[in-house]
């Protein structure tokens, strides 16, 4: 047991560590706002502005960046809509939000299955990967950056945060003292597993805290232990897009 906590702290640190990339200049970041539906938030230095376009469309507004300058064009069923302008500033940011629905490919790294039939608490850290799909909230942070007095550039810092629903495949280490001493000698099961999940996405990667189930197949499904019984675990993938 103490040897499973200490695995537990070491992946905990480790995904605290990279939490913490997010606060770096390069994750997150990116170079170019595209063209698109979004929900007008604030807009530093114009509120009214931004409180316009809210009551006018409910925050549904086209945007395009040009350099410092956004446009704003709010939904219309007329062939030439009103397009505002907003220019960004170094001392206020403007916050602009949009609603998707999401679907990615992830690996489950740890799961942390609770005490029960007086097996202690298990770190379980074979293979297991997931698809996830659920409902996906991106905030972009936009400001002028000051380089020099005579030289500034945009800057765009995007995050992105989700629930939703995964199931996928996996391993687990199947022994006696899992299965009511009914395994015989030890080996790897194939389990489906399945539950719910919180995303972060930071651009570069994505880390998750999930809650599932698993379902051991085989002859010593029914006398499992965990057979779908909750776990608690980390999601985790890149963004290869």
């Amino acid at each position: 047991m103490p040897t499973a906590f200490i695995r537990l702290a070491i992946c905990a640190g480790a995904c605290v560590a990279l939490l913490g990339l997010g606060g770096c200049a390069a994750v997150g970041r990116l170079a170019q706002l595209d063209d698109g539906w979004y929900h007008v938030e604030h807009l530093g230095g114009n509120d009214s502005l931004a409180t316009q376009l809210r009551q006018a469309t409910r925050y549904r507004v086209y945007v395009q960046q040009r350099t410092d300058t956004l446009l704003l064009s709010p939904y219309t069923d007329q062939p030439q809509p009103t397009t505002y302008t907003y220019e960004l500033q170094s001392n206020h940011h403007a916050l602009l939000s949009s609603r998707s629905f999401d679907v990615d490919v992830f690996t489950l790294p740890v799961k942390a299955r609770p005490p029960r039939e007086g097996v202690p608490v298990q770190l379980n850290t074979t293979f297991s990967a997931a698809v996830y799909l659920g409902r996906r909230l991106d905030y972009y942070y936009l400001h002028k950056h000051t380089l020099a007095p005579w030289q500034h550039e945009p800057r765009i810092r995007a995050t992105g945060l989700g629930y939703g629903v995964f199931f996928g495949m996996g391993s687990t280490n199947v022994t006696n003292d899992v299965t009511r001493q009914h395994a015989g000698p030890e080996y790897e099961g194939f389990v489906l597993h399945a539950g719910m999940a919180t995303i972060y996405d930071a651009r570069i990667f994505n880390v998750g805290l999930a809650v599932g189930f698993d379902n051991l197949l085989g002859p010593d499904r029914a006398y499992w232990i965990y057979q779908r019984r909750p776990w608690f675990g980390l999601l985790f993938g890149l963004d290869l897009n």
